[in-house]
């Protein structure tokens, strides 16, 4: 059993469309559907999603808008990770070699502290017209995730982490973060570790992005250069994301954009959300059925070129699910 969360936007058609490739293999898992959205402030909803996920262990879900006109409505995406303790988000970018772009044989990891920073959510107007937003860094969490990425480092035969930061100017709480990475990296002698201010981290991820092996980010910096990645390698529409805790974990979009515009065109790219549902497979141990989904994703993109308009493709989103649930069909009559 599997908590879902179709999300705004693209969401809830994405997920239909991996309902349909899971009843095509054959994949044993059930869905419970929590229709947790951007247009409902009810509490109810989230504490229905919060409990869902804790009985299940695991959830997929779609990007949730947060409407910036509301000051009260607290980011549901947010308030997930942080009532679920999800403090590690990961991305793996790597590119297609059936998808043109000019950054071509990346393969890097960009591990990011997911529930503290600037995204705590602790803002007040002091005076009318004056704002304070409390950027909160804790030691044990900059250990907890430092401590993540170099065992992750390990674990997945990477040589290299670049810690990002701005503790040039935020000295005590960006200096806290780095301090404690360079710390932590002194128990990891087998990984190279160097640090990157993130102004020129960003410059350097676009006209030399090979340099890096896995990037370890605090919270804002790794929105943003989450997204920028993402964007090298083909755009929102290709890459998958996780959030890890110690007991839970959240699987969805790498660049978490609920595709607004999009909704109900049929011109949406729905390799993202697939790979994230493969992801949740191979999570839950079952490689086989991750394998074909894998494969059918991979020799869409790669060999028959069945490419979407945001990759310079000429085909729907439907097209694109049927030929991944044909190619799932063909080679499981084959097996």
């Amino acid at each position: 059993m599997v908590t879902l969360l179709p999300g705004d936007g693209i969401g809830p058609e994405m997920m239909r469309h991996v309902k349909t490739i899971f009843k095509v293999g054959g994949v044993p898992i059930d869905f419970e559907e929590i229709n947790l959205d951007s247009m409902n402030e009810n509490i109810e909803k989230m504490e229905e999603a919060i409990t869902s996920i804790k009985r299940n262990g695991i959830a997929l879900k779609g990007n949730i808008e947060t409407r910036e006109h509301s000051k009260y409505f607290k980011s549901r995406n947010v308030e997930l990770r942080t009532r679920l303790n999800l403090y590690a988000n990961i991305v793996h970018i790597k590119s297609q070699s059936g998808v043109r772009t000019r950054h071509r044989n990346l393969d890097l990891v960009l591990i990011r502290q997911n529930t503290e920073g600037e995204y705590s959510s602790i803002e007040h107007e002091t005076v009318p017209g004056v704002v304070e937003c409390l950027k909160v860094v804790t030691q044990k969490k900059c250990d907890q995730i430092a401590r993540y990425a170099f065992n992750f480092a390990i674990q997945n035969n990477r040589k290299k982490i670049s810690c990002v930061h701005k503790a040039n100017i935020m000295k005590v709480s960006d200096g806290l973060f780095l301090n404690v990475a360079r710390e932590v990296s002194k128990d990891y002698p087998e990984i190279e570790f160097e640090d990157i201010i993130i102004d020129n981290c960003s410059m350097q991820l676009v006209s030399n992005p090979w340099q890096f092996d896995v990037l370890l980010l605090p919270n804002l910096y790794g929105a943003v250069l989450t997204n920028i990645a993402c964007g090298l390698v083909g755009g929102p529409g290709l890459t998958s994301g996780v959030n890890f805790g110690d007991e839970y974990a959240v699987f969805e979009t790498g660049a978490r954009n609920t595709g607004k515009a999009m909704a109900g065109k049929n011109t949406a790219n729905p390799i993202a959300v697939i790979n994230a549902s493969a992801d949740l497979l191979q999570h839950l141990e079952l490689d086989t059925y991750a394998f074909k989904i894998r494969r059918a994703i991979n020799k869409a993109l790669n060999e028959a070129h069945v490419h979407t308009s945001d990759i310079k493709g000429q085909y729907s989103t439907t097209d694109v699910v049927n030929f991944i649930t044909d190619d799932i069909r063909r080679r499981s009559s084959l097996d």
